[in-house]
């Protein structure tokens, strides 16, 4: 999540315990004493399973453990990488995606039209996945464009505000689909390409699963409920093992206009009276009006699944996931070879959930698996104060989830996930955002930004699971399944607690076993099981308070066995970094730097666009862009080792 929408993040009133609130604060720090140690012994015990990504390499006889040296902490305007490896910059926002015939070049003025901006890649690259063409030397790069930054977009910015405008930020969003090959050493985007594709707010979509069809999916332009256009705010990201592509809806909420008295479903999804996000769509594509169509928001914050090897595709929302502030969707496989899916909401007091397909994944691809994600039930986690918890699943007719309590069926279920969860008792987290899986080791592993809402009593009061009154560093959740990813209990702790022991607040001191670091988001374990930790302190805490000795955002490797956590990468000015990938060979490694030089109001002033940062282009770049960075060691080696 890049955007801050931190006003208007706690939509959940219930009652329910929140993760705070569940654990005693001598026994769940770490994995130490009581309960704590039995957790570890189930920690240490599970097998594993299969692969879940065409990307993931077995290299079990590769060095282990963290072998760079650790770069310091840095507020320079430029990428900064360890001895020995070298950074690259390819596919900034605004070069062309390779269509053949449409390939307009970037206009640093911001002047290119929406007709341009449809064939360039998209603003605020996010989540990102390799799909392997030609090994480790030849793929697709799929990533998302989470929002905009109407200051830089448009020349002028958004005075006036015009249809025109409207459709190049809806064009600016959404997914693109680039080639990319290794040319004697330096990695280029290959143009034209066949496989090349631009995904925007205005694309096609088919809706799928138990929700399709639903009446709260039906509005004047879709009498069916199946038909959607478009998908946008795509934050985090998946892969699945059948080699389509994940992206995820997440603040999707903050583009409708508010009716003048929102319903209560309507409230607790976060929509308010007007518009105060101020993306102003509405004005000139009356669907983003929810006063006039009230179902609009139904049809969106659900997982997008896309197959990138058939350009000719339809996106597929698939309902039976669930619909939520989406932060990711990782997939895990289980023994019997079910897919199941995790799935962070970023917000304040949200949950993580889990999907497990009904049928086994199947030999043959995307074609093959069309309709798996269809077919499944979806978890919500409640996390337990002896260091267990327990997936409690959101199937109509069960428990509360009834016609009485408002759920006709199960797609309104699935619409109405966050109050179905409410009534379920599932545990509140504080803004979790990616989830990532050691599929080898059985362990899954969300990283809790942080939420300064939390308070020092009551009943978001602080325990052992985050015993910060203002929890400004967030922290690292993991648990391991007890018995297969598909199971209904699972063991928990924390990985690491976010921090910087240098500061006078214990709170904010962290545990950090290495270098320190605040507010995780990005996720990723790698096929050696290295996991790749990205932060995202906001722009606008940036350099105060807690974070005023922590620089810019970064990258981090941790080695999960040891709790080690070196610094890898750190970034331009204003940035976030956010999405990593890497090739088969895990040799080059393509890292997402999302909104370098943004302001504290998260939109730049259009007569001064390079006032924070210049990066990539330098002076005469025009105005900062963001981009995907390739990184690698000098000698060819595998990174990270």
């Amino acid at each position: 999540m890049s955007k801050d929408f931190s006003t208007m993040e706690d939509s959940n009133p219930s009652s329910n315990p929140s993760i705070h609130e569940v654990s005693d604060p001598s026994r769940r720090l770490f994995v130490r004493g009581g309960v704590a140690t039995a957790a570890g012994g189930l920690f240490a015990g599970l097998a594993g399973c299969a692969s879940p990504a065409s990307n993931t390499t077995d290299l079990s006889r590769a060095p282990k453990g963290i072998g760079f040296k650790g770069v310091a902490i840095s507020t320079a305007d430029s990428i900064v990488v360890p001895e020995g490896y070298t950074a690259q910059v390819i596919a900034p926002w605004g070069d062309p995606v390779g269509l053949s015939g449409e390939m307009p070049k970037f206009k640093p003025d911001g002047t290119n039209t929406a007709a341009e901006q449809e064939a360039q890649m998209g603003m605020h690259h996010d989540g990102i996945h390799y799909f392997e063409l030609d090994g480790s030397k030849r793929g697709l790069l799929v990533m998302n464009h989470e929002y905009t930054d109407d200051g830089l977009l448009h020349a002028g910015g958004m005075v006036p505000w015009t249809a025109e405008k409207v459709r190049k930020a809806q064009a600016a969003h959404g997914v693109a689909v680039i080639e990319v090959e290794d040319r004697g050493g330096a990695w280029q985007v290959v143009q034209p390409s066949p496989w090349a594709r631009r995904i925007t707010a205005r694309t096609p979509m088919t809706v799928s699963g138990p929700a399709a069809g639903h009446a709260l999916l039906k509005t004047a332009a879709d009498a069916s409920g199946r038909n959607v256009l478009g998908t946008f705010n795509n934050c985090g990201s998946g892969i699945t093992p059948w080699g389509t592509y994940l992206t995820c809806e997440e603040n999707f909420i903050n583009y409708f206009k508010g009716p003048d008295t929102p319903s209560a479903h309507e409230t607790r999804w976060g929509l308010k009276k007007g518009d105060p996000s101020g993306y102003r769509w509405h004005e000139f594509d009356e669907r983003f009006d929810a006063s006039r169509h009230p179902n609009e928001p139904n049809r969106h914050g659900w997982v997008v699944e896309i197959d990138p090897m058939n350009p000719s595709s339809t996106p597929m929302k698939r309902t039976a996931l669930g619909r939520a502030a989406h932060e990711g969707a990782t997939v895990a496989v289980t023994k019997d070879q079910r897919a199941v899916i995790y799935m962070g909401e970023d917000a304040r007091f949200e949950y993580i959930y889990k999907f497990v397909s009904r049928d086994a994944i199947k030999p043959g691809g995307a074609r093959a698996n069309a309709t798996l994600l269809d077919h499944g039930t979806l978890y919500v986690a409640r996390f337990d104060a002896n260091g267990q918890g327990q997936w409690l699943p959101l199937v109509h007719g069960q428990g509360p989830l009834t016609a009485a309590n408002g759920f006709a069926d199960q797609g309104e279920v699935l619409i109405k996930s966050r109050q179905a969860s409410d009534l379920l008792g599932a545990t509140k987290m504080d803004r979790p955002e990616w989830t990532a899986v050691d599929q080898a080791r059985g362990e899954v592993y969300c990283t809790l930004t942080n939420n300064s809402n939390r308070t020092a009593s009551g009943k978001t009061g602080v325990d052992a699971a985050n015993p910060r009154a203002n929890n400004t560093m967030g922290n690292i959740i993991r648990w391991r399944e007890q018995g297969d990813f598909h199971g209904e209990r699972f063991v928990w702790n924390h990985f690491v607690m976010a921090g910087d022991p240098t500061l006078a607040r214990a709170d904010a001191r962290g545990n950090v076993k290495g270098d320190a670091f605040s507010c995780p988001d990005g996720l990723w374990v790698d096929g050696r099981g290295m996991l790749w930790i990205q932060t995202d302190m906001s722009t606008s805490a940036m350099g105060k308070g807690d974070l005023a000795n922590l620089g810019n955002n970064v990258m981090l490797a941790a080695d999960t066995q040891t709790g080690e956590i070196r610094r890898f990468l750190t970034g331009p000015s204003g940035c976030e970094i956010t999405g990593v990938t890497s090739t088969p060979d895990l040799r080059t490694m393509f890292v997402n730097i999302q909104h370098p030089g943004e302001s504290p109001s998260e939109r730049s002033d259009p007569g001064k666009p390079q006032a924070i940062s210049q990066w990539p282009g330098g002076p005469q770049g025009g105005r900062p862009r963001s981009a995907t960075v390739v990184v690698r060691r000098k000698d060819g080696g595998i990174v990270g080792t």
